[in-house]
């Protein structure tokens, strides 16, 4: 009888032993860095980086494995949007992005665009609401990209809020009118936990705005278990079907490398020094490195800095909603052509970007109207109101 009490009482302590160890482990695996291309969260190496690389990624011509490739052939693209505020830094996933596209959401504050397809982010966030001017680049990406986000710009017809000016930053309503709602649109108001949840020990300290998160695994797992959206739809056709890529070049040579070594670039002046950013060119690793608000602009995924091969600038004509939303939404005609700064392997090009419509891929031109390639890695495109002046 005494040794049956002795093994009962054992069990009780092996279980909260267990259990105790279990939930350390996972609550401090929100706030450790990892990074989605060469560690798992465990901290071990990812035999997949490791492999020879020799598939090109579709959306920025960066070269995968083929195990990689294995991946992203059996998805679509998917833009996810995700805040800029100061309490939002350090953000999770950009890092990980093809491309990624920055602009003013609302009162100066920028927000981005990342698009998602060949790489995967074990953390992404915080993620934020739908914008107009997103989507009109987002629809670039094929029939029926994903686009995941927690709410949206809105018209409230009882009331009337954001509804004047036709309703014309109606986000949720552009959404519902392409058919989007339900189907390739992945509002957290419409997708329950565990493919969102809020995570307060990432960003301590914040409001609780500022704490949804995803993973692209789970937002894929989402689209293909529960709306049929793989590579193909329910129909079969293909997300690339109306895709149409970028051309790519290499890495320069390093006698072919520019000497333009800083970018500097504003937004609003008033938000000067929350929302400016500097590019660093690093000629030796061919990158341009981002410093956001006077301080180096990390991933907390990684806890490294965030680079990109590619820095454009694209300037759009912005105007306000004036749609009785307090900071006001912001506006920008992103069809037609307009001019275009594009910054790769050290060299700057004045140039031009042109998109037909919403549905066409936004193409960049140099001086004399020749298409300009792509060096393969992240593109990040950072859309400013014409007039602003870029330093370099």
């Amino acid at each position: 009888m005494i040794n049956k009490k002795i093994a009962v009482v054992v069990c009780f302590v092996l279980f909260f032993a267990t259990s105790y160890a279990s939930y350390s482990y996972f609550s401090n695996q929100s706030g450790k860095s990892v990074s989605s291309n060469n560690v798992t969260p465990t901290g071990v190496v990812d035999p997949e980086s490791l492999e020879p690389k020799t598939e090109e990624c579709p959306l920025n011509g960066k070269m995968q494995t083929k195990k990689q490739k294995e991946k992203w052939v059996t998805r679509r693209p998917m833009g996810i949007a995700i805040e800029n505020s100061k309490d939002a830094r350090p953000q999770s996933g950009l890092s990980s992005a093809d491309v990624i596209y920055e602009a003013v959401a609302e009162g100066g504050i920028t927000r981005f665009l990342g698009i998602f397809y060949c790489q995967d982010a074990p953390f992404v966030g915080p993620v934020r609401s739908a914008r107009v001017h997103f989507m009109k680049v987002l629809r670039e990406y094929g029939d029926y990209p994903l686009y995941a986000h927690v709410g949206g710009a809105n018209c409230d017809a009882e009331s009337g809020s954001g509804c004047a000016n036709g309703a014309k930053a109606d986000a949720l309503g552009i959404i519902r009118k392409l058919g989007w709602d339900g189907y390739n649109d992945l509002n957290q108001f419409g997708v329950p936990f565990p493919y969102y949840w809020r995570d307060y020990e990432r960003l301590p300290n914040v409001a609780t705005e500022h704490t949804v998160y995803s993973s692209t695994s789970k937002l894929w797992d989402y689209a293909k278990i529960k709306r049929k959206l793989t590579n193909v739809d329910e129909d079969g056709i293909s997300w690339d079907k109306t895709f149409t890529s970028w051309k790519f070049q290499d890495d320069a040579k390093a006698s072919e490398k520019g000497t333009t070594s800083k970018i500097e670039l504003g937004f609003w002046n008033s938000f000067a020094s929350e929302m400016g950013v500097v590019w660093n060119y690093d000629a030796k690793a061919n990158t341009y490195k981002r410093v956001n608000g006077g301080a180096p602009h990390n991933d907390k995924n990684t806890g490294k800095q965030i680079t990109s091969k590619n820095v454009i600038v694209v300037f759009a004509k912005e105007s306000p909603a004036n749609d009785g939303y307090d900071g006001g939404h912001i506006l920008y005609q992103l069809s037609g052509t307009g001019d275009a700064l594009i910054f790769q392997n050290g060299n700057a090009v004045k140039g031009t970007w042109d998109k037909k419509d919403e549905e066409t891929r936004m193409k960049f031109f140099d001086e004399k109207d020749k298409e300009l390639s792509i060096v393969r890695g992240q593109v990040f495109i950072e859309i400013l109101p014409i007039g602003n002046k870029v330093k370099y």
